[in-house]
């Protein structure tokens, strides 16, 4: 049996397009298939990096994991739970820190992204950690695959390099995980043809409104082509967000309609927008029904579960490194 294993971050309850294909999806699809076991934890010590609101982020924690079961997330196929309930990610992240250089984490994304936004005497110390503790969750649970983005390849390529320093160093003890990649939905196209993040505001998110969602898909950047013009679907921002949400069949036809000419841009945002509400009615309906206390009941539950596979895999880490006496 293949070990899935992801993390959700609790700085916002809102899911957009990129999110759910990128992230939810796949492990949709991977809690239906026999030979998977997935894992999934709310991030809510790695949201402490950015967002320091003490009072808003356990509502952020419900309403993330209600968006997820949500998107058809099934917490009876899935062992969910909250980050800071398993102090095991904690202890393993100083452990890995102990083995891990700065020069090493000076060339992780996370620091120079830092240093193109703050000098170094702001930049806190999550910018080193972060990766770490990331490596830590991960390989706490011995997983082979790890759904990310393109732009979080490098995080399981961290994880794989320190398990194996790790192994060197103490004897055979962590798998070395891979990263899952979807080709198709590696990058998805936000509104002004950037990749869609919440980062750049350029989303269109799964629980907007029906108004909302119109009036970003209207906002979708186009070239100047006249609409007789034959057009290059893979070149149309509107395109490679609607492809999403064709069938195999469907794909062909719009694909053939944007091959054949007198294919309008308004055209396409209006099938793009019928698309999107088909898909999200019923995922917003989903989320009404899911109550804090079902919420509440599903992290108990499932964190005794966590700290059981977790505390066994520490107390084996503690052992060779020479904690245990």
């Amino acid at each position: 049996m293949k070990k899935v294993f992801t993390w959700i971050k609790p700085t916002a309850d809102q899911i957009h397009i990129w999110n759910y294909f990128g992230a939810v999806k796949p492990l949709v699809d991977f809690q239906y298939e026999e030979w998977y076991q997935i894992t999934a934890f709310v991030a809510d010590m790695h949201a402490l990096t950015a967002f320091h609101d003490a009072a808003n982020l356990p509502r952020n924690i419900f309403n993330v994991l209600r968006a997820y079961i949500a998107c058809w997330l099934d917490p009876d196929k899935v062992l969910i739970f909250k980050h800071s309930d398993v102090p095991a990610h904690a202890q393993l992240n100083w452990v890995l820190s102990c083995i891990t250089h700065l020069g090493f984490m000076k060339r992780m994304h996370a620091y120079k992204d830092a240093i193109n936004k703050w000098t170094s005497d702001e930049i806190s110390m999550w910018t080193f950690n972060y990766p770490i503790l990331m490596a830590a969750d991960i390989l706490l649970y011995d997983v082979n695959l790890v759904p990310v983005g393109k732009d979080q390849k490098q995080h399981v390529e961290f994880a794989r390099d320190i398990a194996q320093k790790f192994n060197n160093l103490f004897g055979e003890t962590f798998l070395l995980p891979e990263p899952y990649i979807r080709a198709e939905v590696a990058t998805v196209p936000g509104m002004d043809g950037r990749k869609m993040s919440k980062s750049y505001n350029n989303f269109i998110g799964i629980f907007e409104d029906e108004k909302t969602i119109l009036k970003k898909v209207k906002t979708i950047t186009t070239d100047a082509l006249p609409v007789e013009a034959s057009k290059d679907p893979d070149k149309c921002n509107i395109y490679n967000i609607m492809k999403l949400f064709l069938t195999e069949d469907e794909d062909k036809t719009v694909r053939g309609r944007y091959l054949a000419g007198w294919f309008s841009y308004k055209e396409a945002k209006d099938l793009l927008y019928q698309k999107i509400i088909d898909f999200v009615k019923p995922i917003q309906a989903k989320k009404d029904e899911c109550t804090d206390e079902y919420i509440a009941n599903i992290l108990k539950t499932w964190a005794e579960k966590a700290n059981q596979i977790a505390s066994q895999k520490i107390v084996e880490i503690y052992k060779k490194v020479g904690f245990t006496i």
